[in-house]
């Protein structure tokens, strides 16, 4: 831990030059005294970092203090920089750690290369927490402990109790086979198995967790993206899923498929509405997708959703009307 703290200190005096034993002990979360005791191991290892006296006085390194990263070029090292905008690693307890790679990489490049690097990342912006309507993209809080334990567990091949709160239902704990982890629209997963069937559970309902010694259940390699492809299509084709058949403003369109599980068919009506085959999650999925459209899209079938948004609409009319 410590180590990582004097590199990450290292760093910091490299890329902003001087700094007060305050700034930097807000920049580790430290004390004071512990940047300090930090500044005089670096001195001792042969690190020339020195201090500076006076009211804009600090600490700061030796100019000629500096490393090289060869082999990368430019669109390379620009490439590390935007995958570290990325929120993947925040989903998977990584944070921290991506913060601190990225810190190592722009500091380890040519220092031409790393103005012009670090430029152009401040002008590329990777999922932004809010859209053009300034709807909130939902990142779910997971604990780090929860977190790093299920990550442990899937790396090292152990078996994995998870104590688990699936929807509708109390949590209880269960022994898994850890597979891989997926993030898909700012939400987390665990792919596993658990006695030999394919189980998917959401990380934000992982309210413990624990590595065990054992080891998994698992094939030595695994192709996540074709195990979530599958895992997707038996989600689609079972449960409680609903078909509908809608009609609407090609206006809306990219809005209800943005929500739905899969479009089955779609084409234009005479007067330039769209008519779709779309499934949705359950009823409550259904009901609530279509009413944000208003009276932009009319559904068709089936019989007792159309009766369901009747029902909503005139209450909402009798409550709104005028007063008696």
């Amino acid at each position: 831990m410590r180590a990582d703290r004097l590199v990450t200190l290292v760093l910091l005096l490299r890329q902003r030059g001087r700094m007060t034993a305050e700034t930097l002990a807000r920049e580790l979360e430290v004390s004071t005294r512990t940047v300090l005791r930090d500044i005089e191991a670096l001195s001792a290892a042969g690190v020339p970092v020195y201090a500076e006296r006076g009211r804009h006085g600090g600490f700061a390194l030796l100019p000629d203090f500096q490393t090289a990263l060869t082999g990368l070029n430019h669109d390379e090292a620009l490439a590390l920089l935007v995958a570290g905008s990325r929120r993947g690693a925040q989903l998977f307890g990584l944070s921290s750690a991506l913060a601190s790679a990225m810190l190592k990489v722009v500091d380890a490049l040519p220092e031409g290369l790393r103005d012009t690097a670090a430029d152009a990342a401040q002008r590329l912006l990777i999922d932004p927490e809010t859209d053009l309507l300034s709807r909130r993209v939902d990142t779910e809080e997971m604990p780090d402990s929860v977190v790093a334990e299920v990550r442990r567990a899937v790396f090292a091949g152990h078996k994995l109790r998870i104590h688990y709160a699936a929807v509708d239902q109390a949590p209880r704990w269960r022994t898994v086979d850890p597979i891989g982890l997926v993030t898909v629209r700012e939400q987390a997963y665990l792919l596993a198995k658990r006695k030999g069937e394919d189980r998917t559970y959401r990380l934000s309902r992982v309210l413990a967790a624990e590595e065990l010694d054992e080891p998994a259940q698992r094939p030595d390699t695994v192709d996540l993206d074709r195990a979530w492809q599958d895992r997707n299509a038996r989600f689609r084709t079972g449960g409680d899923t609903v078909a509908v058949l809608v009609r609407m403003d090609p206006a809306g369109r990219e809005h209800l498929v943005g929500t739905v599980l899969a479009v089955h068919a779609e084409e234009t009506d005479a007067d330039g509405w769209l008519r779709l085959n779309v499934l949705f999650q359950d009823s409550r999925h259904a009901e609530w997708a279509l009413w944000q459209h208003a009276t932009h899209a009319e559904v068709l079938a089936p019989q007792w959703l159309r009766t369901s948004l009747h029902d909503r609409a005139v209450a909402i009319a009798a409550r709104y009307g005028p007063p008696s």
